[in-house]
Order: structure tokens, then C-alpha cells, then sequence
């Protein structure tokens, strides 16, 4: 009869149990037999059950197979290197060929300079670039305006000079190469002053303290264009009274080639797209710009004009028609569209009513003037799948306020001037925009979920940002932001409206002449008085 199968497992249990109850005895056993062999001097054998001459002999044996096994190792380690650094120096005398190949002689002189010869060099050129640097002595300047000014830090804020219209006088450094450029020059400095060179200028007198970031106080940094960086940092202990100065610098290199090719723009159509709601009177405005530029100079152009709503639909058709009567052109598109102004759903709108594969874009508005040269910056700055432009637009002042000493301004052609008080760079703006339309679509184009003013180019620019495009954001010659007069919406969200009320804010008129209005009293009584003694003068 046999045994049931819950009993053979009991049994077989209680077998390994004696079994492991044997091994640890055994195990116990052992150990107490080494506790209680006889030392030896240290001369003799290691201690083992095998006894003390065959100790001897089998660690000894043991030790040399060890050894014979990282010999082996090393030789075959050594073997590969060899074999790399054959390989290394055959790709390096390859490179080099190719290089003689292209520039054999280097002023003359065949150039066969070592990797030392090389290394020195460079270290000449970073060196010399330090001793041009104003660091130690300073240079002779023609004007007050020749001094290139520091911009200051501390360890959390930047002050700086050059702001625009978007930076602040104090602000974090927002950008991210910003932020580690002043981490490493901070801690740079901390390695300067923590392991000092026997040239460092340290009286040596007493235990030398070891600084760390907290005992940063505060740093100068400038860059000369054609040298390189130089900055000045400060460390202090709080409970001590002397600060430590060193000063660091940044040398430029000499310059390298990345590429260089050759960029055919003959065929490039740019598809213009221009969302609209009513404004009929600057649409013909905007076409008559068209005309000049666009259909008598470029003509590689297709208009794309997105309608909001039935009025004044009629008078863009009309402008259109004449258009296209008067100069023969016919690659325009009117998308209409019955509903409330979306300017992001307009160029979107545009961008999926082409239907001809791929085409550059370049999201306009109506109150935009550009130039042909503009148009070809346009091409030469967007390539898909690698790059999208962004041009910081010249936004002009409201010319009532600019010409106001002229009877009446001057025509807007003669207002397109690059001055502080005709205008300034938008550079908080992102509305105009070049790109291709896969690279449009790919991203997720707009979002449409933003109603009325502002805020959609945003999203979208912030969208290439988080990708692997490069955007090539610049000021451009050739695009100015005519002036009209803003209306804020009720209707616009409290942070829309903000945004609204800061732009039209900006774009009335410059610093001094929003303060000539704010004077106009003041100036005005001051012409009086000088009227009143000017004929008392006269009349006695």
C-alpha cells in the first residue's frame, strides 16, 4: 500500500531538516577546531585543515595561479590598447593627409607641427587672448561710450543693463546656460581660493579656511566680443572681515567651420496667411504692400486669407478681385469662416487649406509691412524638419504722437526708420512666424481652445521650444508692426486683458515722449512765461 502524498512530504521534509541540523553542526565543529589550532610565527604555514606544510604549498600555488591568471589579463589588455592606439594613429594620419590635401602649405610653409606643438600653440593663442582683455590694465577710450559695462550677480539674481522691453533690471537667470555658466564660474572661483597655486597671492599665516558657496557675496562679469569673458567674484566668512578677490577669464577660441553649403531658393513658395475680421480699409492697405513686394519682385507667393464673419466679406473680395485683375495674379485662397475672431484657428485654418504637399508658411498679420529681402530671410532661416524662425518684429509708435511737430505725419513708407522714438523691437511678440507646414502639423499647431486676444502664438513657440527644432529668433530689418489703435475686449480672460492693456501700453510712444505728454502743463506754462518777458523786454 503506498504511502499518502502528504506523508511523503512530511518525511522528505524532516530528512533535509536532519541534513541542514548535520551541515551546521559539522560547520560549527570546524570552526572550533581553527579557533583552537596552534599559532605560528611568521615564518610558518596558514593555518587549514590540510595541515601546516600542505597550507604552505597549496595558498602558495593558489596565489601563483591568481597571478598567472592577471598576468594573462594585463597581456591581453596591453595587446588591445596597442591595437586601438594602431588604429587611432592610422585614422589621425588619414585625417591629416586630407587635411595637407586641402591646405598643404599654411603661409608658405609646410606645416609639420606635433600634438605638443599643437597644444602650445593653443595655450599661446588663450593666453594672449587674457593679455589683450582689459583684466589688469586698462585701455585709452574715445568716448564714455567705449567702456563695455559689467553686468553684476549674486548667487540667485542677475542685474543687468541691456533689458529691452522683457527683461527686468533684477531677475533670476531664467535661461538654463545662464545659470550653469554662473554656477561653474562660482565654483571655479571656490577651486581657486580652496587649493591656492604658489603663485596666488596668500599671506600663508595661520590655518587656511576652506570657503564654500554660502561665502560668495557677489560678482562682475562682461564679455568682450572679440576676447572673451572676464569675471570678478568676491567670497567673505561671515564671522571674518577680509574678502577674497579672484578674478577669472573666459577666452574665446579661434574661430571653426561647422559647414558650408550652398542654399537654392529659386523655387521656395512662401503660403502668406492672414487671419481677418472686418478692417477692409487696413486690408487694402496690406494689399497695396502686397502688390509692390510680393506679385512685382518676389512672385514665388500664394495668399491665404482666413475671413471672420459676412461683414465687410464683400469689400475683401473686391480688393482681391482688382487685385488679381489689375497685375494678373491668381494664387491667392479666401477662406470664409462664420464665426466669432480666432486668430489661432484662422492660421490654422489657412495652414490646412493648402493642399499641395509642403510649403513654407509665414503667419502675418494685417497690420504687418515687410520687404522682398525679408521674404528671402524667410527661406534662408526655416528648413524643415531642422529649423523654424521666429523674427523679432520693429514695432512703430502711434505717428500722431511721433510726428506731432509735422501738420500731418508722413507717409507710412518714410515712418519705416529704425529709431528709439519711431519704434521698438517687439521682442515679447511671436506672432510672426516662419515655417513649414509638416513641422506645423507635426507639433500640434495652435491651441484652439484660446479665445480671442493674445496668448496663442505663445503656446505654439513654447511647443518648438520643448522639441528638437531649432528656433532662430532675431531681429529683422525688413518687418515693421504698423500702428493702429487696440481695443481690450470685457470679454478677455483677467490675464488676456493684463497682456492686452501692457501692449497697447508699449506701443503708444517712447519713454521720452510719453513723458513730454505727462509734462505738457508744465512745458506749456513754461512758453508762456517766457512769451510774457520776452514782450515786457520789448515793450520797456
Amino acid at each position: 500500500m503506498r504511502m499518502p502524498r502528504r506523508g511523503l512530504v512530511i518525511q522528505a521534509r524532516t530528512r533535509w531538516l536532519l541534513v541542514g541540523i548535520a551541515f551546521l553542526f559539522s560547520l560549527v565543529l570546524l570552526m572550533y577546531l581553527l579557533e583552537c589550532a596552534p599559532q605560528t610565527d611568521s615564518n610558518g604555514s596558514l593555518p587549514g585543515i590540510i595541515g601546516e606544510n600542505m597550507g604552505k604549498e597549496y595558498y602558495q600555488a593558489l596565489l601563483q595561479e591568481q597571478e598567472e591568471h592577471y598576468q594573462s589579463r594585463a597581456t591581453s589588455l596591453k595587446r588591445q590598447i596597442a591595437q586601438l592606439k594602431q588604429e587611432l594613429q592610422e585614422m589621425s594620419d588619414k585625417l591629416k593627409t586630407l587635411q595637407d590635401k586641402k591646405s598643404p602649405k599654411v603661409n608658405g610653409v609646410n606645416y609639420q607641427g606635433t600634438k605638443e606643438q599643437a597644444s602650445n600653440d593653443l595655450l599661446e593663442f588663450l593666453h594672449s587672448q587674457i593679455d589683450k582683455a582689459e583684466v589688469s590694465v586698462g585701455a585709452k577710450l574715445p568716448s564714455e561710450y567705449g567702456v563695455v559695462p559689467f553686468e553684476s550677480f549674486t548667487s540667485m539674481k542677475v542685474f543687468q543693463l541691456e533689458m529691452g522691453l522683457t527683461r527686468h533690471p533684477e531677475e533670476k537667470p531664467v535661461r538654463k546656460d545662464k545659470r550653469d555658466e554662473l554656477v561653474e564660474v562660482i565654483e571655479a572661483g571656490l577651486e581657486v581660493i580652496n587649493n591656492p597655486d604658489e603663485d596666488d597671492d596668500d599671506d600663508g599665516v595661520g590655518e587656511r579656511q576652506l570657503y564654500n558657496e554660502n561665502d560668495f557675496v557677489e560678482g562682475y562679469y562682461r564679455t568682450e566680443r572679440d576676447k572673451g569673458t572676464q569675471y570678478e567674484l568676491f567670497y567673505k566668512k561671515m564671522d571674518g572681515l577680509e574678502y577674497r578677490h579672484v578674478t577669472l577669464f573666459r577666452p574665446f577660441g579661434p574661430l571653426m567651420k561647422v559647414k558650408s553649403e550652398t542654399v537654392d531658393i529659386s523655387r521656395s513658395v512662401i503660403n502668406i496667411i492672414v487671419p481677418l475680421a472686418g478692417r477692409t480699409e487696413a486690408f487694402a492697405q496690406f494689399m497695396q504692400n502686397f502688390r509692390d513686394v510680393c506679385i512685382h519682385q518676389d512672385k514665388r507667393i500664394h495668399l491665404t486669407v482666413v475671413y471672420f464673419g459676412q461683414d465687410g466679406l464683400s469689400e475683401v473680395k473686391t480688393i482681391l478681385e482688382s487685385v488679381s485683375r489689375e497685375t494678373n495674379f491668381h494664387n491667392y485662397t479666401l477662406v470664409s469662416l462664420n464665426e466669432e475672431f480666432n486668430r489661432g484657428r484662422g492660421l490654422d485654418m489657412g495652414a490646412r487649406a493648402w493642399e499641395k504637399g509642403e510649403v513654407l508658411m509665414f503667419f502675418c498679420d494685417v497690420d504687418v509691412y515687410f520687404t522682398a529681402e525679408f521674404l528671402n530671410s524667410c527661406r534662408l532661416n526655416a528648413e524643415p524638419g531642422k529649423k523654424v524662425f521666429y523674427p523679432v518684429v520693429f514695432s512703430l509708435y502711434n505717428p500722431a504722437i511721433v510726428y506731432a511737430n509735422q501738420d500731418i505725419p508722413p507717409p507710412v513708407e518714410q515712418q519705416l526708420v529704425h529709431k528709439k522714438d519711431s519704434g521698438f523691437w517687439r521682442d515679447f511678440g511671436f506672432g510672426m512666424t516662419c515655417q513649414y507646414r509638416t513641422d506645423f502639423l507635426t507639433v500640434g499647431g495652435f491651441d484652439l481652445e484660446v479665445k480671442g486676444w493674445g496668448g496663442e502664438d505663445v503656446h505654439l513657440y513654447r511647443k518648438y521650444l520643448h522639441g528638437d527644432l531649432i528656433v532662430i529668433r532675431t531681429p529683422v530689418p525688413g518687418l515693421f508692426h504698423l500702428w493702429h489703435e487696440k481695443h481690450c475686449a470685457d470679454e478677455l480672460t483677467p490675464e488676456q486683458y493684463r497682456m492686452c492693456i501692457q501692449s497697447k501700453a508699449m506701443n503708444e510712444a517712447s519713454h521720452s515722449h510719453l513723458g513730454m505728454l505727462v509734462f505738457r502743463e508744465e512745458i506749456e506754462t513754461h512758453l508762456r512765461k517766457q512769451a510774457y518777458r520776452t514782450n515786457s523786454e520789448a515793450v520797456g
